[in-house]
């Protein structure tokens, strides 16, 4: 690059840099500007506010004409609170969505807080109904609805707009736990979807913790329905489980151990989709529900949507009577939320027990001398079978040593089956059936476990105290401590540890009538199993320690009155006079032998067979 091409691009630069210092504006000139640009700006947006706002009325019209936006008036209005009550109830209805909010159960005290049960509560339950129309849906919770008539047991809520008008009406039937609830409308038609109108339910809730023990209180909490024209089902007590049962429903109840919210359709729901979820992490709480579902609703208004709900206790009395009140009549099975066992051992508590429990409650005696009454007529039904158990423990007893002797007439194992045989025909000569001890026990076991399922259901011990026992529907804690223990918890039922106790002496007894119906290798293998029964009593203690303590105290007396029963037959009976009355039947019958027959006939024709089967072999 040369001298001359240098010096022309110095003299460019001087002159672009001046000519810029030249043209560039006063200070005056720079604040007209910025004036300039802010009112620009200013008007910008006021021209795009006023776009959003023209946007907003296109889309909020259309909808005022043709859809929940009839009741448009009718949002974010002011909410009140209506209780209805009668001597059984109190039931709290919020104006926004007129819906149950809450439901306090009149003479039920509640071990959680002060004053009576509150089986609903605003925090923590919340039901929602939603009618589908052509644009969006109507949710009915979403409206403030106006109060036109009240009472004390009844309530009329609605809301109008351009001729349209919606109602819910709730009435509370007087000396009950069911409220009734209506859902009615007008000049709705045309705005619902095609074909039949259906109204979405949606209910949630989270079970507060009622009872003092929440592991006990859990096992019988569960969320229940009723399939149409069939049976009551529910969903897990103890794990997480969702369902959509492919029947209609009739009911879907929010069950705790001893009280239930129950929502009862006059048409039956479907569609319906349930859940259960274990709270474990939340102290006062057992277990979340979820229940949506459809039933039909009529937009013409011809015919109202009619719904109920049960907000009361689980007592098989109370339920049966409600069952009445519902569209289903008897068949509605409300009575079925107090579970009694299955079939079989619901047949004997619903024909039995419950009878002889309300006889004796009628009384008005204590609950703990109520059991131990039930306790006491239990033993003497079931004593005639007892006493032939005893007795045929004791036959083989004195037949010992006649037993005794076919041991050393076939000592070698492999001379077992004969040996067997012989006994066999021992037993049978004399009129002694070797299994008429454990058949007459059989007949007593579903006794024992339908009442396992009878006491922690009656509600009638909630809450009444027996000697050191606080409340009988729960464990009693009269020793305590701060830590919970492994498998034992922060407590000792003392009622649990006496049950075990007489179980331990029980088992003893048993054990003892058991070794003189054995002898060689059976005695022995029966001395090995002995540890084995003796460790059941011990998992009772574990099992029972947080359990119902009138379960615990029940089969307490059950196994003291047994020890009591089983020293007075062994008092009454004279072995050398049994064993004479043995003999002379061998004597009657020793031409006409005995036949076996049921059980011991098939035992003694195996044993044949077997000895057949060894006889091929050698």
């Amino acid at each position: 690059m040369d001298k001359n091409t240098i010096t022309g691009f110095i003299l460019i630069a001087l002159v672009v840099i001046g000519f810029s210092w030249y043209s560039q504006p006063s200070r005056e000139e720079l604040e007209a500007m910025a004036k300039q640009d802010s009112i620009a700006a200013v008007a910008k947006q006021k021209q795009e506010e006023t776009e959003k706002a023209k946007v907003v009325e296109a889309e909020v019209v259309p909808q005022a004409q043709d859809s929940s936006a009839l009741f448009f008036s009718q949002l974010g209005g002011e909410e009140q609170r209506v209780v209805l009550h009668n001597n059984k109830v109190k039931i709290g209805i919020n104006s926004k969505g007129a819906v149950v909010e809450d439901a306090e159960i009149i003479g039920y005290k509640s071990r959680r807080r002060d004053g009576d049960v509150m089986i609903l509560g605003k925090e923590d339950a919340s039901m929602k109904f939603t009618l589908p129309l052509k644009q969006e849906n109507l949710c009915l919770t979403d409206l403030s609805f106006n109060i036109t008539e009240q009472t004390d047991s009844s309530v009329t809520f609605a809301v109008e707009q351009e001729g349209k008008q919606l109602q819910v009406i709730y009435s509370l039937r007087p000396e009950s736990y069911m409220l009734d609830m209506d859902i009615v409308c007008e000049g709705l038609e045309g705005l619902t979807m095609p074909g039949q109108s259906n109204l979405l339910i949606d209910w949630n809730a989270r079970i507060l913790q009622q009872e003092k023990g929440r592991d006990f209180e859990n096992r019988y909490s569960s969320l229940t329905y009723k399939r149409q024209g069939k049976g009551v089902k529910k969903l897990s007590e103890m794990k997480d489980e969702s369902k959509e049962p492919e029947e209609a429903l009739e009911w879907v109840a929010f069950k705790n151990q001893f009280f239930s919210a129950v929502l009862i359709s006059e048409k039956p729901m479907t569609q319906a989709s349930l859940s259960t979820e274990q709270l474990k992490d939340e102290e006062d709480y057992l277990k979340a529900y979820q229940a949506s579902a459809q039933i039909p609703f009529d937009a013409t208004g011809k015919e109202p949507t009619h719904l109920q709900m049960y907000l009361g206790p689980n007592d098989f009395h109370i339920l049966k009577a409600h069952s009445k009140m519902t569209a289903y009549g008897s068949d509605a099975d409300l009575d079925e939320l107090v579970y009694l066992g299955w079939s079989f051992f619901r047949f004997i508590n619903r024909w039995s027990i419950l009878y002889i429990f309300d006889w004796l409650k009628a009384f008005g005696l204590p609950m703990g001398i109520v059991l131990l009454l039930l306790t006491v007529i239990i033993k003497v039904l079931v004593f005639p079978t007892q006493k032939k158990s005893f007795m045929s423990s004791a036959k083989m007893r004195v037949l010992k040593p006649k037993i005794d002797e076919l041991s050393k007439q076939y000592p070698n194992p492999d001379q077992a089956m004969q040996k067997q045989q012989a006994m066999m025909q021992i037993y049978s000569q004399y009129g002694v059936s070797p299994m008429g001890g454990c058949l007459p026990m059989l007949i007593q076991m579903p006794i024992w476990i339908a009442m396992f399922n009878f006491i922690p259901n009656a509600i009638d011990l909630r809450g009444e105290s027996f000697l050191w026992a606080d409340d009988l529907s729960a464990y009693d804690d009269l020793i305590r401590w701060g830590k919970n223990i492994w498998l034992i918890g922060n407590h000792l039922s003392i009622f649990c540890l006496l049950f075990s106790l007489t179980n331990i002496i029980n088992t003893w007894i048993s054990m003892r009538q058991q070794q003189n119906q054995f002898t060689g290798d059976q005695a022995q293998q029966m001395k090995m199993m002995q540890w084995m029964m003796y460790l059941m009593p011990l998992m009772f203690f574990f099992w029972f320690n947080n359990y119902s303590s009138g379960l615990s105290y029940f089969y307490f007396i059950s196994g003291l009155l047994n020890i009591v029963t089983m020293w007075y037959l062994r008092w009454k009976t004279d072995d050398k006079k049994l064993l004479a009355g043995l003999e002379s039947y061998r004597e009657q019958h020793k031409n006409d032998p005995k036949k076996s027959s049921g059980l011991q006939a098939r035992l003694e024709a195996l044993q044949k067979m077997q000895q057949e089967q060894a006889n091929r072999r050698k």
